[in-house]
């Protein structure tokens, strides 16, 4: 006997929303949806429930996924807007968010009193991941709550269970630190390739067949050397997500000066206007710094 699939209640129909949202129709579940913006959720329409509130959205729903900006909206819309108090009991709640592991402690509780399940379960992979259904996901929670989120999971990416509540986020934030850390790297690189006199695209494409070749390298040292900063993930959510490895790490007593430069970085770039631009755009902030733009600076081949 094949079991039903759930009925999914979606917040947050964002960037990365929107797409997760066309897989999980593709897929075949029934879905409602409720986003602050109503207009983002008119494209599906005509496939799935649109809510009015959020605590509309979750009333019948099997299962709840956020896709939320931060840690202060993923509160406001599950404690504030009342939606954790309107979940059915048995339901299971699946935070994809990025926000603060102790955040997800909370919310798990808070849940737990409703006899509810509850997974964090922060992605990678950004727009172009959510729209191919190959994000990788984080999963923290119980075996028996991530068992049953697995085929969900499924049509979007790949799930790792990364260990209880709190786990999920915590993995993310140890990716972001990487993430961050060598888009810098890569910006620093390639901007000095440039100046010396070398072709930026060759340097890339040297690096890609050597042990500094990276998926950061692949995807946004090509974003620079096109100039393409239309965001997949924009510079402010980077920069949050510094600011929680930062702030998780002075919890822990721990001092990480990479991720303290890199987050200043960005903090600068989003201070000159740019908060919007991809987060591969903090080569604008270093070629801010150094008065000069990485396309404009070769100088021709040396003798």
């Amino acid at each position: 006997m094949t079991t039903p699939r759930p009925h999914i209640a979606f917040l947050g129909i964002g960037l990365m929303g929107a797409p997760m949202t066309r897989n999980l129709l593709d897929a075949g579940f029934a879905m409602t949806l409720w986003n602050r913006t109503a207009s983002k959720c008119e494209p599906f329409a005509s496939e799935a429930t649109i809510a009015n509130s959020p605590s509309e959205a979750v009333a019948n729903a099997d299962l709840v996924i956020c896709m939320l900006e931060n840690s202060d909206v993923v509160e406001q819309v599950l404690v504030s807007q009342g939606v954790i108090d309107a979940l059915r009991p048995g339901a299971l709640l699946i935070d994809m968010s990025s926000v603060q592991p102790s955040v997800a402690r909370h919310h798990a509780a808070l849940a737990g009193e409703r006899d509810c399940g509850y997974v964090d379960a922060p992605v990678s992979g950004g727009t172009v991941g959510a729209e191919q259904a190959r994000l990788s996901i984080m999963a923290g929670g119980s075996e028996a709550d991530v068992a049953r989120a697995e085929p969900v999971f499924q049509a979007l990416g790949t799930c790792t269970r990364i260990g209880p509540v709190g786990a999920g986020q915590l993995a993310k934030l140890a990716n972001q630190a990487i993430v961050g850390i060598t888009i810098g790297a890569v910006s620093e690189a390639l901007l000095l390739a440039a100046k010396g006199g070398a072709d930026p695209a060759a340097v890339r494409e040297a690096l890609m067949g050597g042990f500094a070749g990276s998926r950061i390298l692949e995807l946004h040292g090509q974003r620079m050397i096109d100039r393409d900063f239309e965001p997949g993930a924009p510079a402010r959510i980077q920069l949050k997500d510094l600011r929680m490895i930062l702030d998780e790490a002075r919890a822990e007593g721990l001092t990480l000066p990479l991720a303290q430069q890199v987050h200043n970085g960005y903090q600068s770039l989003v201070a000159n206007g740019h908060s919007d631009v991809d987060h591969s755009g903090l080569l604008l902030e270093l070629e801010h710094l150094n008065g000069a733009l990485m396309g404009s600076l070769g100088r021709g081949p040396r003798e």
